[in-house]
């Protein structure tokens, strides 16, 4: 009878140690790296959030100082609503209605007389140019702000 010799090897069906430590290693890795981004997208989607509402709230007064008379404009200097006013004209006069559920906001107005050879530049007299401002606030951090002219034509 003839056999054919063989060495004598071990074979096992599994991993190793070292194999499945590796694989538990990059899994934990794929994990927290989803954790980490994940958190990432959050905070953007908030900040995008805010953003979106302070132009929203810019809007309100664009719409408001726009329906109100040049002589009138100056009256809006120095506003803040805190918190902010949701701009409603019902006939006349506009009126104001505050929004509880953006208490965290604030809305801060601005009007300057305006120099009309150089537009950057403010002045203490009128020459028919004003400056409106709207800056809007979370938590006292500001989050956006607009500028637009508003002038006296005849």
């Amino acid at each position: 009878m003839n056999r054919k010799k063989t060495a004598n090897r071990s074979f096992s069906a599994g991993f190793t140690l070292l194999e499945v430590l590796f694989a538990a290693m990059l899994i934990g890795l794929a994990i927290a790296a989803l954790a980490v981004g994940s958190g990432a997208f959050t905070l953007n989607n908030a900040a995008g959030l805010d953003l979106s509402t302070a132009e929203f709230l810019i809007e309100e007064m664009r719409e408001a100082t726009a329906l109100t008379a040049y002589g009138d404009l100056l009256a809006w200097n120095g506003r803040v609503y805190r918190p902010p006013v949701d701009i409603r004209i019902i006939d006349s006069p506009i009126s104001e209605a505050e929004m509880p559920d953006f208490s965290a906001f604030a809305q801060t107005i601005t009007v300057q007389y305006i120099n009309p050879a150089d537009l950057t530049q403010t002045q203490f007299t009128d020459d028919h140019l004003v400056r409106v401002t709207v800056s809007i606030t979370k938590n006292n951090q500001p989050i956006s702000s607009a500028s637009w002219i508003r002038a006296d034509l005849p």
